[in-house]
């Protein structure tokens, strides 16, 4: 057996096991999409999690876990009851698929989005990826059923941060952005000499517009130049973020370590005393970085 039929397969087998569970189990007899949204956020930030740790082994189980979502999804969606808890049954969606649709959709729009690959002719032709990323952006215009504007397809539940950084990217596909990427620079500064400026106000009176609000809108405009030279130097804001906080955790829990070994509470220790520890922490990961 080849492995692309192992492949098969095996999902082949999931779908099986999604009919019995649909079937047999209470639980998931229950399930509708509503019920079934949040645990697929929260399985797709697992999914997010294993890839920020590059743990391979907890990649290909997060990615079993969203792909039973897909699933269960598109086998309610072949069924003729209502799987909208928030609808009555004469309210229900008409139109059922099934995965079949769901992997014909995605393979018709895989083919349609890269005519540099699929096209019958060699008319359309790209050089490297950004190219790509232009070309997807001038196609998903022209697509039958697709976003209408150039910002139409983002999401409003996606994240702040990575909201930021997508809509940055699909305007630039279309020409809106910075000649040179070092002009950006520019305008962080401007946008934190912004927010001081806001900082220096006196307090308003908390019923009239300003103040906190002010200074909410300058910071939000800093970290929206600043997700655009990350952006723009090929940083992942995201990414780049999570290093942060899980360095920042790493380094956190060896103060609180220490402390114990110290027989010390933390509220009882000075910040000096702290940062004496924090700093500690810097110099073994520098040794062991050395090391490795």
């Amino acid at each position: 057996m080849s492995r692309r039929q192992e492949q098969l397969k095996a999902f082949e087998r999931l779908l099986d096991i999604m009919d019995d569970l649909r079937e047999k189990c209470p639980w998931d007899r229950k399930q509708t999409f509503d019920s079934l949204r949040q645990n697929t956020i929260e399985e797709t930030y697992e999914l997010a999690t294993a890839i920020s740790r590059h743990d391979m082994n907890e990649i290909s189980k997060e990615l079993g876990d969203v792909l039973l979502h897909v699933v269960f999804y598109a086998k309610m969606g072949s069924e003729d009851q209502n799987n909208f808890s928030d609808l009555p049954d004469e309210n229900a969606p008409s139109e059922r698929f099934d995965i079949a649709d769901v992997c014909n959709r995605l393979c018709d729009k895989l083919v349609f989005r890269h005519p540099h690959v699929y096209g019958e002719h060699s008319e359309v032709s790209v050089q490297n990826s950004e190219e790509v990323s232009k070309l997807w952006e001038q196609v998903k215009l022209k697509e039958k059923g697709g976003n209408k504007t150039v910002l139409g397809g983002i999401p409003d539940s996606l994240p702040s941060l990575v909201k930021a950084y997508r809509i940055q990217d699909k305007v630039a596909n279309v020409g809106f952005d910075w000649r040179e990427r070092e002009d950006v620079w520019e305008k962080v500064k401007e946008e934190i000499a912004e927010f001081e400026a806001e900082l220096k106000k006196p307090t308003p009176d908390p019923s009239l517009k300003g103040g906190e609000d002010g200074m909410t809108a300058e910071f939000g405009d800093l970290m929206f130049a600043l997700i655009n030279a990350a952006r723009l130097y090929k940083i992942k804001p995201d990414n780049a973020l999570e290093q942060t906080n899980l360095k920042f955790i790493r380094r956190f829990n060896y103060i609180e370590q220490r402390a114990k070994e110290q027989g010390k509470e933390l509220k009882e220790m000075s910040l000096e005393e702290m940062d004496e520890l924090w700093n500690e922490a810097k110099e073994n990961e520098k040794k062991l970085t050395t090391v490795i």
